[in-house]
C-alpha cells in the first residue's frame, strides 16, 4: 500500500462543511483527549480551533517536554550541487533561471567541511538540485565519504531515490532523508511543475517511504506553504506522518513547515500563510503526533523562530547558507531561496541558553 491511496480517501473531502460544524465544545472535547484520531486533528486545524490557541500552547508544550525534554537539536545545511532540470515555478534552481552553475569539488567540500566543524555542529543536512547526470548518486556518494570524517549524523535532502540508492548511500553513512512533497494537491502540484522528473507526482509521494524501507533512522517531509490552502496541507501533511510512524515503527518521523521565501522568478503565492497561521499548524501536528520531530527552518525571522520554541519545535537550523559553497566561498552564486534568519551557531547557542533549553550538537553515533 502507498500513501496515495489514503490520499484519494481525502481528495474531495468538503473541508470546509465539516469546519462549518465545528463548535467551541469540539474543541474543549478534543483538548481534553489524550490520543487524538484525524477527524479530531482536523478540528485543532479549523477557524474556530483559531479562537483557542492560547489552550492549544499550553498542551503543545506540556507534550513537547514530556516526550523531548527543553532541548533543540541544531544542523546547517551544505548544498552541494545547484544544476537542476526541473521546472519548478517556486524555486530559484529552476532551469530556465539563467545563473553560473556549480558544484562542488572534493576539495571545496572538505573546506565547507571544516568550516562548519569548527562551530561544534555534528549533524549536517546535504541538497542538490535535481540533475542525475551533473550530482548522480556516486558523487553525492563519495561527498558523504568525506563529510563523515567531521560528522555523526548526515542526512541528505536530494532528488528521490529508488529503495537499493537509499541504502547505498547508508551504507557510506548516511542516517536521515528529508523530502518534501511540496503540495498534496494534485492538480496544483502538475501546475506548479512544469517538466521534469519532479513532475511525477506519485514517484515523489512514495519516497519517504522508500526511505523508510531502506532503513533510515530518520526521514522528514513537509509541505512547501503557499502552494495551497494551508489547511488542507497541514492535514495531509499530517496524515502522510501518521501514516509514516505506524507503518515503521523504528523510524523517526520529522515534519517541516517551510513557507514560500522569496527567490530567483516571479511566481507568488497563491495562499499565504500568516504567523497566526503557521502556530496553529504547528500546535495541532504536535497534539496529534507528539512524538514527530519539528523543524523549524531560517526561512522565518528570528523573532517567529524563538517565539515558536515553547510551542513543539524540537529541531532548529543555524548558521546557514542556501547557496552552493555558501559557508566559504566568496562567490556563492545563486541561493536557492531567501533566509530571514542569518544567527550564526554562535548565536543561536547563546539564545536557547537564555531561553532555558539546551542545545545539542550530537544526539547519536554509528556502530
Amino acid at each position: 500500500m502507498s500513501f496515495y491511496q489514503r490520499y484519494l480517501e481525502y481528495k474531495d473531502f468538503d473541508l470546509y462543511g465539516f469546519f462549518s460544524s465545528i463548535t467551541d465544545q469540539d474543541i474543549h472535547r478534543v483538548l481534553s483527549k489524550e490520543k487524538l484520531d484525524e477527524r479530531d486533528f482536523l478540528t485543532l486545524l479549523s477557524p474556530q480551533a483559531g479562537k483557542h490557541l492560547e489552550a492549544m500552547a499550553q498542551r503543545a508544550h506540556r507534550l513537547t517536554v514530556q516526550h523531548f525534554g527543553k532541548v533543540i537539536f541544531l544542523y546547517t545545511p551544505i548544498y552541494l550541487g545547484d544544476y537542476c532540470v526541473n521546472r519548478c515555478v517556486y524555486c530559484s534552481f529552476n532551469v530556465d533561471n539563467k545563473f553560473s552553475r556549480k558544484k562542488l569539488s572534493p576539495e571545496e567540500l572538505e573546506k565547507e567541511a571544516r568550516a562548519i566543524a569548527e562551530t561544534e555542529l555534528k549533524h549536517v543536512l546535504i541538497l542538490t538540485g535535481e540533475s542525475r547526470h551533473h550530482t548522480p548518486v556516486a558523487y553525492i556518494r563519495d561527498c558523504v565519504r568525506i563529510l563523515k570524517k567531521h560528522f555523526s549524523s548526515i542526512s541528505i535532502e536530494v532528488y528521490p531515490l529508488e529503495t537499493e540508492e537509499y541504502r547505498e548511500l547508508m551504507e557510506e553513512g548516511v542516517d536521515g532523508l528529508t523530502i518534501y512533497q511540496e503540495v498534496y494537491n494534485e492538480e496544483i502540484y502538475d501546475e506548479v511543475h512544469i517538466s521534469g522528473p519532479k513532475k511525477n507526482y506519485q514517484y515523489r509521494l512514495d519516497a519517504p517511504e522508500r526511505g523508510c524501507e531502506a532503513g533510515m533512522r530518520s526521514v522528514n517531509i513537509g509541505a512547501l506553504l503557499g502552494l495551497d490552502d494551508w489547511r488542507r496541507e497541514a492535514f495531509l501533511t499530517g496524515i502522510h506522518g501518521a501514516y509514516l510512524q505506524d507503518k515503521y515503527l523504528d523510524v523517526e518521523v520529522g515534519l517541516s513547515l517551510p513557507r514560500i521565501r522569496p527567490h530567483l522568478g516571479s511566481y507568488q503565492p497563491k495562499s499565504p500563510v500568516a504567523d497566526r497561521d503557521l502556530v496553529q499548524i504547528m500546535m495541532a501536528l504536535r497534539l496529534f503526533l507528539p512524538r514527530a520531530a519539528i523543524a523549524i527552518s531560517t526561512r522565518e525571522q528570528s523573532y517567529l523562530r524563538d517565539h515558536l520554541l515553547p510551542l513543539g519545535v524540537t529541531k532548529m537550523s543555524a548558521g546557514v547558507s542556501t547557496s552552493v559553497g555558501g559557508h566559504t566561498d566568496d562567490d556563492k552564486g545563486s541561493s536557492q531561496f531567501d533566509i530571514s534568519d542569518q544567527r550564526s551557531v554562535y548565536e543561536m547557542k547563546r539564545m536557547l541558553k537564555e531561553k532555558g533549553y539546551q542545545p545539542v550538537f550530537k544526539d547519536w553515533d554509528r556502530i
